[in-house]
């Protein structure tokens, strides 16, 4: 059974079809990357997938419950995380205590207001595993506001891990960064355990090809090719599409 299956979601904004009976499915464990040029409805559809938008007709699957209506913070404790194009952190807090606020969300006291945070030892000890894992704990009281973009782009996808996904959705993670925070990125990526499958939206080929087990091509909303690399790589069609002429938009 997939873990996430999208079956014919179309999407419009008045009379602007979005997107246009748009399937694709994602294993366990899998890495699917979703590529498409600049208004293909790439984010739409994250936006629909993650309960972000409401749907105008088609199903959300995840691990076979339908999950087509449901809100995002509902997802959330269902197994799906997300990051966004633009981060929703705490510049004014630190990154400790923006990890501690992620890992709290999931946690059965976390309505208690009036006990707080730090007194809860399987929160500090959360935070400093992920702290430690990925290498960041010299910075563990700088504020965000003073993190590099790049940084604040690697703490946000630490925060989409605290909930323990079973299937994190990334949003352009390598958008606007230099290109050795784009290598440090990819392979933070490819380091993620495979219990996590993981759906890209990716403008970077490099990267799509370094991370991606199967990529879904997406133009005018719609899905013109799904498959492994190699068979988008020679592909003619998404050839002409990134080479032989410009695409018009769609959102």
């Amino acid at each position: 059974m997939s873990l996430l299956q999208v079956e014919n979601i179309s999407k419009s904004f008045k009379t602007l079809q979005v997107l246009q009976s748009v399937s694709l499915e994602v294993q366990p464990g899998e890495r699917h990357v979703i590529i498409g040029p600049n208004g293909a409805g790439k984010t739409t559809l994250f936006n629909c997938i993650t309960g972000t938008l409401p749907i105008n007709s088609g199903k959300v699957f995840l691990e076979g419950q339908e999950i087509s209506r449901l809100p995002s913070h509902k997802l959330v404790h269902l197994g799906m995380s997300r990051t966004f194009q633009k981060n929703n952190l705490f510049g004014d807090l630190s990154v400790e205590e923006n990890l501690h606020l992620a890992l709290a969300s999931t946690k059965p006291y976390r309505f208690q207001i009036f006990n707080a945070l730090s007194n809860h030892r399987d929160l500090k000890r959360e935070t400093d595993e992920l702290l430690e894992q990925w290498d960041i704990s010299k910075r563990r009281t700088e504020k965000v506001n003073n993190l590099s973009y790049g940084e604040q782009r690697l703490l946000e996808l630490l925060l989409a891990m605290a909930s323990k996904p079973k299937i994190l959705m990334l949003d352009e993670p390598t958008s606007g960064m230099s290109p050795a925070e784009t290598v440090q990125t990819s392979q933070m990526i490819q380091k993620l355990p495979r219990s996590i499958a993981i759906l890209v939206i990716e403008h970077d080929m490099e990267v799509v090809f370094a991370i991606a087990d199967r990529i879904t091509v997406l133009h005018h909303g719609e899905v013109i090719l799904s498959g492994r690399p190699e068979e988008v790589r020679n592909n003619e069609h998404v050839r002409q599409i990134y080479f032989g002429g410009g695409a018009k938009a769609h959102a």
